[in-house]
């Protein structure tokens, strides 16, 4: 690390960096990465989050999607994921003795679950709904790693007008209603317009519109995988290859500033400290692998307060005995937890809870969703943990937006979140959640819960957005100039010599790599 100047200096060692950073510097560049906490993997990590407890937790992300098989391939990466056999399962409001089992399997036994709790003719709606996502993913998830196509041409990929139309130019709200008229059916399909996004289904913005595609192209099937050995299997793998490619990895190293080349009269300057000391090192190419808003404060800019990013989520982690027990008799734990476990997630609860936190307050039923990795993934825990049958869970609450929490409250506001998750567990379990609740050590019961501030001040999130901001379409206007490389890659700034890397760039967001994969390009363009 004793070189001054570098061909690449990447600020953060989180996925997207380490990805870039691993295409650079097999290419020869020498790449510095300058990562602030005492790890690397950013939100992508496994951590043991009790004390005394032999369970590693992919503590903040948990699914993967996104993630291209062509960086897994170019890279060398010894990643495992596991399709989950079971889409979702959601319990009815009020009656959680019914629920809807939706099994990619077994179309018949999907069709029956769906007869059973009423909403029988959702079964085909359904179908056809998620048809409709397939034709988008197929079209548009092969352009992701290529640079950017236009509007036009993004329309002309997809090549049904309709779809196009549904999806891209009206509120989501619209097509599901037209598709699907059951109110369970309904809001399983919403859901994904709104993890990590804070809208509703007629917004006219279409936020909503943004996040579900992005959340049913990837890998051209919109399956969330569950990765072998929890998400710091796989940055352990990004960092492997970025190490032995021949990139430096310093951690505990805090960039404090940055000085682009229009300033510095040479390249970009970049000011880091580092086990107490103060050091200076520059690079013809600075990524930015933190939010804009960041990337702006580093700068010395005043960002306008009005586009502060804000998160809309809280993220809760259980450690369990065993699986709790269902009210509803005809499905078993492991079929309900083994896909996404859909809790007071109705069409018509998420826009109550969506009204509700619009209006400042914690909803009075929160919306959740649950993933239980270690069913499909046994091994982030330890074998006298497998042998005794305990499993993890990881809660995301929906709708509990960042302006909920101020840094004086946030404790409050944490311990009101944490309960408004367990009361929805057990508004669907026919035993109290806490009955099932490994505890630590210190006889602690085990639940970690990470509201928005928190995901701001662990990893440095603007406002615990895991986007970085809002979401942007995965092409440009017609209108847009594309005549640099960083402008054609989506990972453009305001100084030439400094590139998004990270969520924030356009086609960033959620555990994919792709923004580093997409800046490195850039720079290998330039």
């Amino acid at each position: 690390m004793s070189n001054s100047h570098y061909d690449v200096v990447i600020v953060g060692g989180g996925h997207n960096g380490l990805t870039a950073a691993a295409y650079l510097a097999q290419t020869g560049r020498s790449v510095l990465v300058l990562e602030r906490s005492d790890h690397l993997g950013g939100a992508a990590i496994s951590a043991q989050a009790f004390d005394g407890v032999d369970a590693r937790l992919s503590r903040y992300s948990y699914l993967v999607s996104l993630l291209p098989q062509k960086i897994i391939s170019d890279l060398g990466l010894d990643v495992k994921l596991i399709r989950r056999r079971y889409s979702s399962y959601t319990p009815l409001p009020g009656n959680p003795e019914l629920g809807l089992l939706v099994d990619n399997q077994d179309a018949a036994a999907t069709a029956s679950s769906f007869s059973r709790i009423g909403e029988a003719a959702d079964a085909a709606g359904f179908e056809k709904f998620y048809a409709k996502t397939i034709t988008l993913a197929q079209a548009l998830w092969p352009s992701v790693t290529e640079p950017l196509v236009t509007r036009s041409e993004a329309k002309k990929l997809v090549g049904d007008d309709t779809a196009w139309d549904e999806f891209i130019e009206r509120p989501l709200g619209e097509v599901i209603e037209r598709d699907i008229t059951g109110e369970i059916a309904r809001g399983v399909a919403f859901t994904d317009g709104i993890i990590g996004t804070f809208s509703a289904s007629h917004d006219e913005s279409l936020d909503q519109n943004r996040c579900f595609l992005y959340h049913v192209i990837g890998g051209a099937t919109g399956d969330w995988d569950v990765p072998v050995g929890g998400m710091g299997a796989v940055t352990g793998e990004m960092a492997r290859a970025a190490r032995e490619a021949g990139a430096g990895l310093l951690t505990e190293a805090e960039v404090t500033a940055l000085v682009p080349a229009e300033h510095s009269g040479g390249p970009t300057q970049v000011f880091y400290s580092h086990e107490g000391t103060a050091h200076e090192v520059s690079g013809t190419w600075v990524l930015a692998n933190v939010s804009p808003w960041v990337l702006a404060e580093l700068l010395g800019e005043n960002p306008e307060p009005s586009v502060r990013p804000e998160g809309a989520q809280v993220k809760v982690n259980l450690l369990l005995k065993r699986l709790p027990k269902l009210a509803d008799s005809t499905v078993t734990p492991e079929q309900a937890f083994g896909g996404t476990f859909h809790i007071n997630e109705t069409y018509s609860q998420l826009q109550t809870a969506f009204d509700e936190a619009s209006s400042g307050r914690i909803p009075s039923t929160l919306p959740c969703e649950i993933y239980c990795h270690s069913l499909s993934d046994p091994s982030i825990l330890g074998p006298d943990l497998r042998a005794s049958g305990a499993h993890t869970l990881t809660v995301f609450g929906i709708h509990a937006p960042h302006s909920l929490v101020t840094r004086e409250t946030n404790d409050d506001v944490r311990a009101q979140l944490q309960a408004a998750v367990l009361r929805s567990l057990n508004s669907v379990l026919a035993e109290p959640i806490e009955d099932v609740l490994m505890r630590d050590s210190n006889g602690e019961l085990c639940v970690e819960t990470k509201t928005t501030l928190d995901l701001e001040d662990a990893l440095g999130m603007t406002g615990g957005n895991i986007f970085h901001g809002l979401l942007s379409w995965p092409w440009v206007e017609d209108d847009e100039d594309l005549s640099s490389p960083a402008a054609r890659w989506g990972v453009a700034t305001a100084n030439p010599g400094i590139l998004l890397c990270g969520s924030g760039a356009r086609r960033g967001g959620a555990v994919s790599g792709i923004g580093g994969h997409n800046a490195a390009m850039a720079v290998l363009e330039s």
